[in-house]
């Protein structure tokens, strides 16, 4: 799968965890937030294997986690909506490189 599209997935993970939290549901909350790591390993692990850039993506991504991560675990509801905006642009270009 395209890189692009790779994003985009992981995103809509990560706006139903926000989604959850911000509901309360903690269990929904929990599995989204567990797809959403599960998505992003499996893009550390096999994104852009043979193609250039792999180094950019690698940093860019495993610095994703762990933010990710520490806004999961924020007392604030709110906090994981930041990357709203983040993802939503991946999402664009990733819609746009289909058409």
């Amino acid at each position: 799968m395209p890189f692009l599209e790779q994003m985009a997935n992981i995103g809509s993970e990560v706006y139903r965890t926000s989604s959850w939290k911000i509901k309360g549901n903690a269990g929904r909350a929990q599995a989204a937030f567990e797809r959403a790591l599960e998505l992003i390993d499996l893009t550390i692990k096999y994104g852009r294997l043979h193609e250039s850039g792999r180094n950019a993506m690698l940093e860019e991504i495993c610095r994703l986690r762990e933010v990710f991560c520490m806004e999961y675990l924020s007392p604030d509801p709110t906090a994981l909506t930041s990357f709203d905006k983040y993802f939503m642009q991946f999402a664009i270009a990733a819609r746009r490189r289909k058409t």
